[in-house]
């Protein structure tokens, strides 16, 4: 950016009544190369209408999508840290959270919930893939932890939604500790006999899949997704061997029973309260008696 773009541009622009076109006004499809209308993607859930291939979907577009009606209490970022290692690359690292969160309109990466899905109370965790690659580090790692400790007070389910490159680089040794924490928040989970849940999206990589995001008790994917530890190059550099093509797919990991199941984003909700009314050992009929119970005893709810 210079002069002539940021300022004599723009000025021209008002004085000829002309208006900037977003850059992504229209969404081109990895797989065939169509090109589709955003408010067209929007309203299929961020799903390529003719190709069926899913885009990445923002965290609390998905928060909205999953809860019954949309609504949902809102848990809040905990405090941490800012920059503990006073950390610099290409550029400064309190400069690369400033530029996210105006991007993103968020803290961090994670995005948690409390709602009903068909029913069933539950707590959901999302990543957000365009904080900084949905990257680990210790705020995630602080708002995930949190969300378990509010699953275990509610006494109710937990479903997470993997989108992460891994650890955060930034916070060095302090991101990958939040590895061993999550994990045992997740014990902690199961130890209360609940529920956990995680439901793969594209892409599930490194740290990541490493700790939280392959404990759950069912391992349900997105079709297409990525899932995986070190990237393709990486690991046939180090095996020095072919891999198979796709071989870090949902339906690849699915055929090697690394994933439970592979579900459309648009059965989604429709499938987890199934699956959870089943685990929570709640017939379909008292299932429907306490949704209309629990909608009074639900916190004020906070709508995406």
């Amino acid at each position: 950016m210079n002069w002539i773009t940021s300022y004599v541009r723009p000025k021209i622009n008002s004085m000829l009544g002309r208006r900037e076109v977003p850059e992504n006004l229209w969404i081109k499809c990895p797989d065939t190369g169509e090109m589709v209308f955003h408010r067209d993607l929007e309203e299929n859930k961020w799903v390529i209408p003719q190709s069926g291939h899913h885009m990445k979907m923002p965290a609390k577009a998905r928060l909205k999508d999953l809860f019954d009606g949309g609504i949902y209490e809102a848990l809040p970022q905990p405090k941490v840290a800012q920059d503990p290692l006073k950390f610099r690359d290409s550029k400064k690292y309190v400069d690369r959270l400033r530029d996210s969160r105006a991007k993103t309109e968020l803290e961090d990466t994670i995005v948690a919930g409390l709602g009903l899905v068909h029913g069933v109370k539950l707590v959901a965790v999302v990543h957000e893939f365009n904080f900084i690659g949905g990257s680990l580090g210790m705020a995630a790692g602080e708002a995930i932890v949190k969300a378990f400790e509010r699953a275990i007070a509610e006494k109710c389910p937990l479903v997470i939604f993997p989108a992460s490159g891994g650890a955060r680089m930034q916070e060095g040794i302090l991101s990958l500790m939040q590895l061993p924490r999550t994990t045992v928040a997740v014990n902690m989970l199961k130890e209360a006999g609940l529920p956990y849940i995680v439901v793969l999206t594209n892409p599930t990589t490194g740290g990541v899949t490493a700790s939280y995001a392959m404990l759950g008790d069912i391992h349900m994917a997105e079709p297409g997704a990525e899932i995986g530890f070190a990237g393709k190059r990486v690991i046939e550099q180090t095996l020095r061997e072919k891999l198979p093509d796709g071989f870090q797919t949902s339906e690849y990991l699915l055929e090697h029973g690394m994933v439970d199941m592979v579900v459309k984003r648009h059965d989604l909700p429709e499938t987890l309260g199934r699956v959870l009314n089943i685990l929570m050992k709640k017939p379909a009929e008292a299932a429907k008696r306490e949704e209309a119970a629990q909608v009074s005893v639900l916190p004020l709810a906070a709508r995406a």
